[in-house]
Formats: structure tokens, C-alpha cells, sequence
């Protein structure tokens, strides 16, 4: 539903987006993860025909954005960075003006506008002028507009950039509700967010794909992944120096204060090290009142993913 071929934007001596390609098919949310400035929002502007890239092009639904651009963003739903709207239009107001733009009229309009307004529970702002809403109600306008013509792709840009936690778990299910029947592209800060919705994630910096795999894939990359928090009563130096006489046990830790206490044991290359670690508890009599095992954290892959040095990319060969 949505193919991505080789999107370069460069802004003079500046490359920000470089040789990006991906497919989105039907039924999967993307996470599309980066630090600031790592290109994301200009790929998003790109895909959906905001800014014209400097090579390469988008395909939605079978319509080259660059060849076609008016087939391709009647297939296509997008919520821009920051949401903008018009302020001293009412949500309602707005909405109609989407919808108008959109070819709905009439009776047809109104039915388009009360499934987001009940969609995205926006009906108590409904008459107050758009510059009066908080931050989180102008996104979930933003969001209505997107999804007013039941688009089958769709770019969102921190769809909940400034919701509540509830606010968040509604959009999230939102979201989820979606999937089946849509291809979806979200950008965000949140690593809870892509755990919670994403079938799939990409990591960008530097305007280059770095990462591209599901969430549990990722999270297998973490330097905790397998490793075991344990807490257990005894000399902690003895247990320090009995754990780390574990072949299998590549370091042991003391774990950050706000995690308990104990120690986190880290294993050699990801191995299975929980029975290892059990039986050297009941071996030495430790009354463990913890014994877990991690299952990797996103914060650590994309910490070390997108801080490694960038090597630069291949010269083209002479002609």
C-alpha cells in the first residue's frame, strides 16, 4: 500500500534525508523512531507531497506522489508535525472545510465528520474557536482531519504529542483498531508508543535507515536482553563474586536504585542464564525474593544505534 524508493532531500550542502527505502503493505504500524534532526518529519513531508525530494518518490496505493499526486493523497490521511489548523475556526468549522476539500457535501459531509468526532472523542470542543483548545485537543483535531475521509494509508507525526495518559491509551487503541484494514506510518519520541502499537519500527539518524525490524527484534539487541535482576539476602559481596564465577555471565551489576536494589547479571551473548543463576541461589541458601528476566529494553538499542559513528557514505564510482 505504501513503497518508499531510495528519498534523498538535501538542503544545499546539507543531505537530511539519504537513500531512504521501505514498504508499508496493509495491516502494519510503523514506528518511525530517530533523534531530532535525524530526518524524520522530512521523510513524512516527502511521502505525502509537502516538500519534493531531490531523488527518489513515493508510491500510495499504486500512485506515484510526484507523477500523481492528486490520486495519491485521496488515499492518503496525514497529521503534520505540530498539528496545524486555522485558529479561529471551530473544530466543526474545520472540519467542514476538510471535509469540502475532500469532494463531501450535504448529508455525506456530516456522516464523514460525526464518525471522527465520535472516533476521537472531540464533540465538548466542537464550538470553541481552535486557539482556545489545549494542546492535546488541538492534536486530536489534527487527528479527526487526518482520518475524516477513511483514508487506507496513514503518516502521523506524534499522533499524541501532548494527550494525557488516558488521552494516550485511547489513541493507542484508536490506533490498534485501525491496523487491520490500513497501512500506517507513525513518528514518535515514545518507546512505550511502539511497543504498545507498532508491528514494526525503523530507526533513522543522520537521514539514513539504521534499524528496520519489529519491536521484539530490537529489544533482542539490548545488552539486557536475558539478563536477570535478582535480589537476594546475604553478604552482597559473596553473592557479587559467586555470580560472576558463572561461565555463562558476562558482567554483574549493581541495579539502579529505582529498580529494587540486587544486582543485574548480564549474560554472554544473549545466553539463557536464569536456571544457571536459580541453582547458585539454592546451592548457597540466598533467600531471593526476586528473580526476573529481562527481555531487552528499545531505550538501549536506540541509544547505542543512533550514537554510533556514522561511516560515510560510498563514493560513486568513476564512470
Amino acid at each position: 500500500m505504501l513503497e518508499i524508493h531510495h528519498l534523498v532531500k538535501q538542503f544545499g550542502p546539507l543531505v537530511a534525508v539519504d537513500d531512504v527505502s521501505f514498504v508499508v503493505p496493509r495491516g502494519e504500524v510503523l514506528g518511525f523512531l530517530g533523534p531530532n534532526g535525524a530526518g524524520k518529519s522530512t521523510t513524512m513531508k516527502m511521502i505525502t507531497g509537502f516538500v519534493a525530494p531531490t531523488a527518489g518518490t513515493a508510491i500510495i496505493c499504486g500512485h506515484d506522489i510526484r507523477k500523481e499526486p492528486i490520486a495519491a493523497k485521496r488515499s492518503l490521511g496525514y497529521l503534520p508535525e505540530g498539528a496545524p489548523a486555522y485558529p479561529d475556526m471551530t473544530p466543526a468549522e474545520f472540519l467542514q472545510f476538510i471535509a469540502h476539500i475532500r469532494g463531501f457535501a450535504g448529508r455525506d459531509a456530516e456522516r464523514h465528520i460525526g464518525r471522527v468526532v465520535e472516533m476521537i472523542h472531540i464533540a465538548e470542543v466542537l464550538h470553541q474557536p481552535i486557539e482556545t483548545l489545549s494542546k492535546g485537543y488541538r492534536r486530536r483535531v489534527g487527528v479527526a482531519q487526518a482520518l475524516l475521509h477513511d483514508p487506507p494509508v496513514l503518516i502521523l507525526d506524534e499522533p499524541t504529542d501532548g494527550l494525557d495518559p488516558n488521552q494516550k491509551y485511547e489513541m493507542r487503541k484508536i490506533i490498534a483498531a485501525m491496523r487491520p484494514d490500513k497501512a500506517i506510518i507513525i513518528s514518535t519520541h515514545l518507546l512505550e508508543e511502539v511497543e504498545a502499537v507498532c508491528s514494526r519500527a525503523i530507526i533513522i539518524a543522520h537521514g539514513r535507515i539504521l534499524a528496520d525490524a519489529t519491536p521484539a527484534d530490537l529489544a533482542r539487541r539490548s545488552r539486557r536482553h536475558n539478563a536477570v535482576r535478582l535480589v537476594a539476602a546475604g553478604d552482597p559481596a559473596e553473592i557479587l563474586a559467586a555470580l560472576q564465577r558463572l561461565p555463562a555471565v558476562a558482567a554483574v551489576e549493581p541495579a539502579p536504585d529505582g529498580e529494587g536494589g540486587g544486582f543485574l547479571v548480564l549474560p554472554r551473548d544473549g545466553a539463557d542464564i536464569v536456571a544457571d543463576i536459580a541453582d547458585l541461589a539454592r546451592a548457597h541458601h540466598w533467600p531471593v525474593t526476586l528473580l526476573r528476566v529481562e527481555h531487552g529494553r528499545l531505550d538501549d538499542v536506540f541509544r547505542t544505534i543512533t550514537t554510533a559513528p556514522i561511516s560515510p557514505a560510498p563514493l560513486a564510482e568513476a564512470a
